[in-house]
C-alpha cells in the first residue's frame, strides 16, 4: 500500500466519512452519537432561520470579493512588470502583508476604520465627508470585510507576476509589429497566455471565500459595542454583528458546533458547505473552456 493511499485514507476519506455519519446523529461531545436519521437535514432546509441568510452573505462576499481580489492581484503584478527598478523590493512589500497574522491584521483594520477615532474617518472629516460606521453598520460591514480581504492578495500577485513574466516575448513583439497597442496586446496576448493561472486564482479565491472565518469572527466580535461580543450569541453583540450582516456560513457552522455543541447539526452544515463548494467550483470549471487556453498563446 502506497504512502499516498494511507495519507488519503487517514487525512481525507476517514474524516469525511465520519463527518457524514455524524451529520445523521445527535452529538454534543459529552455523550455518544445517537442516530436520528434525516432530522438534522430537515432542520437545516426547513427550520433553521439562519442558514439561508448565512448562505446569502457568503455568496454576496464571493460575488464581490473574488473579482476584486483577482483584479487587484493582477493589477499589482502588471505594475511590477512595468517597473524599471526595484521590482524585488516592491514585490516583497506587496507580499509581506500575507505573512501578518490574520487576527493582528483584522484588529489593525478595525482600528483604522473605527467610526469615532479611526484615522480613515478622521481624514474624511477633514475634507468635509462624514465617514460611515464601517464595521458597525449593517450596510457597510460586508463591504468593509471585502476591503479587508484585499490585504492578502500577495500570494496571487506573486503567481500572476511569474505567469506574466513567463509569456514568450516573441508574441508581444509580433503583435507590436502588427500595430497592436498596449491594451490590445494585454487583451489578445497576455490574458490568453496566463488564462490557466487566472482560472487557478479564481478557484482558490472561491474556496477561500467559502471558508472565510477568521476576519469575520474577529471583526464581528471586536467591532461590537464595548468589545463584549459573545461567540455564542448572534444578537447585536455576537457573531454576525451588526444584525447578522456578517454571519457568514463558516461562522454559523462554528456557532452551532463550538458554542452550542450541536456537533451533529454542525456536521450537516459542513456537508452542505462541501456541496456548495463543489457546485460553485464545477460551475466555474465547466464554463472555463470558453476562455481558458490550456497551452496559453494568443487569441
Amino acid at each position: 500500500m502506497s504512502p499516498w493511499i494511507v495519507g488519503f485514507g487517514v487525512f481525507f476519506a476517514y474524516p469525511m466519512l465520519d463527518n457524514l455519519y455524524l451529520s445523521f446523529t445527535h452529538y454534543d461531545l459529552l455523550s455518544s452519537p445517537v442516530w436520528i436519521g434525516l432530522r438534522n437535514y430537515q432542520y437545516l432546509f426547513g427550520g433553521d432561520q439562519q442558514v439561508w441568510p448565512a448562505v446569502s452573505n457568503t455568496l454576496w462576499f464571493l460575488a464581490i470579493a473574488v473579482p476584486l481580489q483577482v483584479l487587484f492581484a493582477f493589477g499589482i503584478a502588471m505594475m511590477l512588470t512595468r517597473a524599471k527598478r526595484g521590482v524585488g523590493i516592491f514585490r516583497t512589500i506587496f507580499y509581506l502583508p500575507t505573512l501578518t497574522p490574520t487576527v493582528a491584521a483584522t484588529l489593525g483594520f478595525v482600528f483604522l476604520f473605527n467610526p469615532a477615532t479611526g484615522p480613515v474617518n478622521v481624514l474624511l472629516s477633514k475634507i468635509g465627508i462624514s465617514g460611515p460606521l464601517w464595521f458597525q453598520s449593517p450596510q457597510w460591514a460586508k463591504p468593509s470585510l471585502t476591503l479587508l480581504s484585499l490585504w492578502g492578495v500577495g500570494n496571487a500577485m506573486v503567481i500572476f507576476l511569474a505567469a506574466i513574466l513567463d509569456v514568450p516575448k516573441h508574441l508581444h513583439e509580433s503583435a507590436q509589429l502588427d500595430g497592436a497597442g498596449a491594451l490590445r496586446r494585454l487583451w489578445y496576448v497576455t490574458l490568453p497566455s496566463i488564462s490557466p493561472v487566472i482560472l487557478f486564482s479564481i478557484v482558490i479565491a472561491v474556496i477561500q471565500g467559502l471558508q472565510y472565518f477568521d476576519q469575520a469572527y474577529v471583526a464581528s466580535t471586536v467591532a461590537a459595542p464595548g468589545h463584549l461580543g459573545n461567540a455564542g450569541d448572534n444578537s447585536a453583540e455576537g457573531l454576525g454583528y451588526p444584525q447578522g450582516s456578517t454571519l457568514f456560513y463558516p461562522l454559523l457552522l462554528y456557532q452551532q458546533g463550538f458554542s452550542y455543541f450541536n456537533m451533529g447539526y454542525a456536521a450537516a452544515l459542513s456537508m452542505l458547505l462541501l456541496v456548495i463548494s463543489l457546485a460553485v467550483t464545477l460551475l466555474i470549471l465547466r464554463h472555463s473552456s470558453r476562455w481558458v487556453h490550456a497551452q496559453g498563446g494568443v487569441r
